[in-house]
């Protein structure tokens, strides 16, 4: 009897230009955010479907693919004799399709005839910008068992989150009967839906999409044959509610959107706590990503306290303080980093082109001496000369530049930015 695993492909949506998650992507799309130290945003959706046995992954994206392109070309191989692959579909005009994409429902309408050149029953659809662990084929078993059309992962969410996300009630086969989008609070009493007592005793009453749906590939046939509908959160589901029968998978684990640098930010230093809510170190939940062969990190005279430091990195700071420190970092003699994300490099410079550099009074890459760094991302190969001071907060308004940008207190250094011995910005 073939597996009902076997007949599902996975699609997962890139998204659009992602412009509030700018200046991280200027130069890359949204799904090839590094995260974590060593993952790729698009990392975390592949992993979810290769721990649930889904191996045939489409992903969908728009723009500033070419890293993108690379991660997943470098990453994800599977054997010759397997019908396994994670493939990038990319935004293309055709006769049919002279536009980009307009949407999320958009994105895969121009892009089925890829998808129907597979055979699947059930179409899985995932976002590329959400941290989450979640075995998909619980929410797949319950979709099959409960002849549903479609099916809606849920996130028990309470008063104060609610209006920020499409709220669904359901009845009591968890079947959804209405939806409505970002809810203003005076109307939320009616709202509530059955959810565990656990649920209950933290508050949080009401169902909030995760965009993450199920759907029978006849009807996502039927469905995409209609140009008009260009979105699942705003068109497809709601206009679906009352004339098809959708279930609501409810999922009580940790869920956050990456959907801006203030919630980038907050993720990836979140990975820090003693026992942080997105669990990396987890036997049966691993988070795939490209092997890198590089050498162990080296330290030297440095104190780290609640911090990652990924592979390769050149240590001398004093101190790293719950921070996140990504490959090929390399950090000078007496800096101080805290509270901050630093990307690290694709390269290493060698030492002929840093002696040279320093004979010629130029930044290295990396983050050199006597630095303080704290409330920052600062992106790839950037070059931060000595005793630059950088501390983000509230006290900062807004701005953009062409070096870094501040946004909710969070400075963002520019990737490949270059800033001199003594920049500040306090």
């Amino acid at each position: 009897m073939k597996s009902k695993k076997k007949n599902v492909i996975a699609i997962i949506l890139g998204g659009g230009q992602g412009s509030r998650l700018s200046p991280l992507t200027e130069s890359r799309s949204k799904p090839a955010v590094p995260i974590g130290g060593k993952y790729r945003l698009v990392d975390i959706p592949i992993s979810n479907c290769m721990n649930s046995d889904i191996y045939r992954i489409f992903v969908l994206t728009q723009f500033n693919s070419a890293s993108l392109n690379a991660h997943i070309k470098n990453t994800y191989h599977f054997s010759i004799f397997s019908h396994a692959f994670v493939d990038i579909l990319a935004a293309e005009q055709t006769p049919d399709n002279p536009t980009w994409f307009q949407g999320t429902a958009d994105a895969v309408r121009q892009c089925m005839p890829h998808f129907l050149n597979h055979e699947f029953d059930y179409a899985l659809i995932l976002s590329g910008d959400q941290l989450y662990q979640m075995d998909l084929n619980e929410m797949i078993e319950e979709h099959i068992k409960n002849e549903a059309d479609i099916s809606i992962a849920t996130l028990p969410v309470n008063e104060k989150d609610a209006p920020e996300f499409g709220i669904l009630k359901t009845n009591s086969e968890s079947c959804i009967e209405s939806f409505i989008e970002k809810p203003a609070k005076e109307i939320l009493p009616g709202w509530k839906s059955d959810v565990s007592e656990q649920m209950k005793s933290e508050g949080k009453h009401y169902l909030a999409s995760m965009g993450i749906y199920i759907f029978n590939k006849k009807l996502l046939v039927d469905i995409m044959s209609n140009p008009n509908s260009k979105d699942f959160g705003k068109e497809i589901i709601p206009q679906a509610v009352g004339h098809k029968k959708i279930f609501s998978f409810q999922y009580e684990g940790y869920w956050t959107d990456i959907g801006n640098i203030d919630s980038f930010f907050e993720a990836n230093i979140g990975l820090t706590d003693d026992v942080p809510k997105f669990n990396l170190f987890d036997n049966e939940n691993k988070i795939f990503t490209r092997p890198r062969l590089l050498p162990p990190t080296k330290f030297k005279r440095t104190n780290i306290d609640r911090s990652l430091v990924s592979d390769g990195c050149i240590i001398n700071a004093k101190e790293v303080i719950r921070s996140v420190i990504g490959n090929r970092s390399r950090i000078g003699d007496d800096t101080v980093i805290q509270n901050s994300y630093i990307m690290g490099n694709d390269f290493y410079q060698n030492i002929d082109d840093m002696k040279e550099a320093v004979k010629n009074h130029k930044q290295l890459i990396g983050i050199g001496e006597r630095c303080f760094i704290n409330n920052a991302i600062v992106d790839k190969n950037c070059k931060i000369g000595n005793d630059v001071h950088i501390n983000g907060g509230k006290h900062l308004e807004n701005s953009s530049t062409g070096l870094y940008v501040i946004k909710d207190g969070i400075v963002v250094v520019k990737k490949g930015a270059v800033l001199p011995d003594g920049f500040t910005i306090k």
